[in-house]
């Protein structure tokens, strides 16, 4: 005994020293890993991790040993600083310092206030008041240290106050809420964090289902497909609660910010947007994305709170039916009360005489009437009847009583029969029942109001589950769905469409794909994920669909694509739109040995027109220009403009020098009418150059011929032109 205190006091030295280690790499190759990044990509920060990871561990810690764990923090916080601004601390020590200090201060505001609210976390928290305290105390925490900081970067190195401040705010907004959430959760449920044994295989595929379908969105910047994170998110919220929020929600925040740091992912469809400006993008992305899942995971840890409660009452409450004395009464065929047991007192408050001649005043208006009907019932048909009503006690509050009667005979007055009733208070079930209720209620709210259609699918393809955005979307009410097969709902032509995702999810396996659908006069586009489902014992109960309108994003697709192969200021052809033709226009006329026809136009003096009338003016004459050309060519021909005032035709059929040189005279032509600008009246001509060849194998060739021909009708005078020729 003497040899064993001193072994298990040594032993427990160690562990301390091996958490404060692993607090201190956490802390490190954090901090430094988010300054490198910074530093090397020429972003800020989008997310700051140590903060909710030191925050997660005070939670966990004793009180005692929060100023060691602090001590360890700066400790950690300086050597990666150091390690950033590449040696000794760089030019600015004292910054680090400074930093360091106002990050402790922020830790400290929200690990005091959650800890003062819940000293200790368990699984009978009220998450949903534990998630208000954090998101109030983390919002007050990041503004102090967002001002602090902004402040001293301001004095030492002339850093934009309020711009430091708002990514600092931001990003530690951010850390918190997430890398809080996932540390705490991860200290919690240890060993439990990837499952329970049997189940962690399942849960490892769909983390990797959601990890995979986060990097493929992100992966690429050619489609905004952001909301389709969503779908696996919410399943693993659904399916795995708090471990599947945290590990969710963690996967996105590392994908999301490696992406935008790195350029690459939707976000980069923003043209022009800045680095700070993607940052903000992905954080509001990132919140938007904790909005909507953590309330649901909160919610669904208070109804798995309340239903525990609600089982152990109806335990209690079976232990009172046997061990207890609850009300007994043996009541004649007319309402007398024969026996009324001494429990009576200690339930209601009455004496056993008093309450023998209450009669029926003692039941809740309310409840008389069915209690009545219920009695009359028993009476006819001798089959015990379970009743709940309200009693009023003594002091004059109602509680609720769970009546089981039934008829037998009397013990006293042979022949006769009477009623042999039982009483428990189920005044506490009643309240649980309601609070569970609410509960469902919430989520049912959130659900509700998630941009998507949710719905659950059976394996008989009949929906069992639709949340309330299906009237928006599609205008049918959730009622009027359920308990109907799919193909009832949406329709043959659209189900067909359905069908085989349907049948692939309901082996096992996640589909996303998009389709089309007619809603009255409405003709929408829409992009659908379904996903397997299954029991809380894990067997496939059918699927979870996730469904979302994507008629505007089709629509700008399109948009996209017009603008990409068109001139915005005239609206003809652009310089990409004019080489996929020229090029198609060669491969073509070698095939047949044709020959092509290029015309180069410039609008003469037309910076004269800019300088003399304003630019106003000069893209009133380059639309005109592009108007008129455009009405003088033929259908077949390729009008473009490649830039400024230059303009180009290219032609395939145009076969003899005489028909190039009636369609080049019809395009000078063009411009023998004035321009009318307001209330000038604008004189313009066109300098032509054309280039009829045979054999050509390249554009470069044609286009420079062109160019020497719209050289020499300058050369001329302008306002002409002048035609190369190989053909006769």
């Amino acid at each position: 005994m003497v040899m064993h205190q001193p072994s298990q006091r040594h032993r427990e030295r160690w562990i301390l020293l091996a958490k404060g280690a692993a607090v201190f790499l956490a802390i490190f190759v954090t901090a430094g890993g988010s300054m490198l990044l910074a530093r090397h990509t020429g972003t800020v920060m989008s997310i700051w991790i140590p903060n909710g990871i030191l925050v997660a561990v005070l939670l966990y810690a004793p009180e005692r040993r929060w100023l060691a764990y602090l001590l360890i923090y700066i400790a950690a916080f300086m050597l990666a600083h150091d390690v950033a601004s590449g040696g000794l601390l760089g030019s600015h020590p004292w910054m680090a310092i400074a930093l360091a200090l106002i990050n402790c201060v922020e830790i400290l505001i929200v690990a005091t206030a959650i800890h003062h609210g819940f000293p200790q976390i368990a699984e009978d928290t009220r998450f949903l008041r534990l998630g208000r305290i954090a998101f109030a105390s983390t919002l007050v925490a990041s503004a102090v240290s967002a001002l602090m900081a902004a402040l001293i970067l301001r004095v030492v190195i002339g850093a934009p106050y309020w711009n430091t401040a708002d990514w600092w705010f931001r990003s530690r907004v951010l850390g918190m809420v997430i890398v809080g959430t996932l540390s705490l959760v991860t200290l919690i449920q240890q060993r439990r964090m990837f499952g329970h044994p049997g189940s962690r295989l399942r849960m490892l595929r769909d983390v990797a289902l959601h990890a995979a379908i986060t990097i493929a969105v992100f992966a690429q910047s050619r489609y905004p497909l952001l909301f389709i994170v969503f779908a696996p998110l919410l399943y693993l919220v659904f399916h795995y609660r708090f471990p599947g929020l945290v590990i969710g929600i963690a996967i996105v925040a590392a994908v999301t910010t490696v992406a935008t740091a790195l350029g690459r992912g939707p976000f980069d469809l923003i043209l022009a947007a800045t680095s700070g400006e993607r940052a903000l993008l992905a954080q509001v992305y990132l919140g938007v994305l904790c909005v909507v899942a953590v309330p649901v995971a909160l919610a669904l840890a208070d109804r798995r709170r309340l239903e525990r409660q609600v089982g152990e009452s109806e335990s209690r409450y079976r232990l009172l039916a046997d061990y207890a004395s609850d009300l007994i009464m043996r009541i004649s065929r007319d309402g007398t009360r024969r026996y009324v047991s001494p429990s009576v007192k200690e339930l209601l408050g009455w004496d056993v005489d008093e309450f023998m001649d209450s009669g029926v005043e003692l039941i809740h208006p309310d409840d008389r009437a069915p209690v009545a009907a219920a009695v009359a019932r028993l009476w006819e048909t001798g089959k015990p009847s379970l009743t709940e009503y309200r009693v009023r006690r003594r002091s004059g509050d109602y509680l609720w009583l769970e009546a089981l009667a039934r008829v037998a005979p009397s013990p006293d007055r042979p022949g006769d029969m009477e009623l042999v009733y039982t009483g428990r208070d189920i005044t506490e079930a009643k309240e649980a029942q309601q609070a569970l209720a609410e509960s469902e209620q919430r989520l049912r709210t959130i659900t509700d109001n998630v941009p998507a259609v949710i719905a659950h699918i059976d394996a008989e393809q009949r929906y069992t589950f639709v949340n309330g955005y299906v009237s928006t979307m599609v205008g049918i009410e959730p009622s009027a769905m359920l308990g109907r097969t799919v193909e009832d709902v949406r329709g043959p032509e659209v189900y067909a469409v359905l069908r085989p995702h349907i049948e692939l999810a309901l082996t096992g396996a996640a589909t996303t794909f998009e389709y089309e659908a007619r809603y009255g006069n409405r003709h929408d586009y829409y992009q659908a994920t379904y996903l397997p489902a299954r029991s809380a014992n894990g067997d496939p109960n059918g699927i979870i669909a996730l469904t979302t309108e994507i008629t505007r994003i089709k629509q700008a697709e399109r948009q996209l694509a017009f603008l990409a192969h068109h001139d915005t200021l005239t609206g003809i052809a652009n310089r990409l739109s004019f080489n996929e033709g020229i090029d198609s226009a060669i491969r073509h006329a070698s095939l047949i040995d044709a020959p092509l026809m290029l015309m180069m136009i410039d609008v003469d003096h037309f910076k004269q027109i800019n300088d003399t009338n304003g630019h106003a003016a000069g893209d009133a004459v380059l639309h005109e220009v592009a108007h008129r050309l455009q009405a003088a060519i033929r259908a077949s021909d390729l009008l473009a403009r490649l830039g400024g005032d230059e303009f180009v035709i290219l032609c395939e059929d145009i076969t003899t020098r005489d028909a190039a040189e009636a369609l080049a005279r019809k395009v000078t032509a063009t411009m023998t009418r004035p321009v009318v600008f307001e209330d000038r009246r604008l004189q313009v001509t066109l300098s032509v150059g054309v280039a009829l060849c045979r054999g050509v194998d390249n554009a470069d060739a044609l286009m420079h011929t062109a160019d020497q021909a719209l050289y020499r009708a300058k050369e001329r005078g302008r306002a002409r032109y002048d035609l190369t020729s190989d053909t006769p």
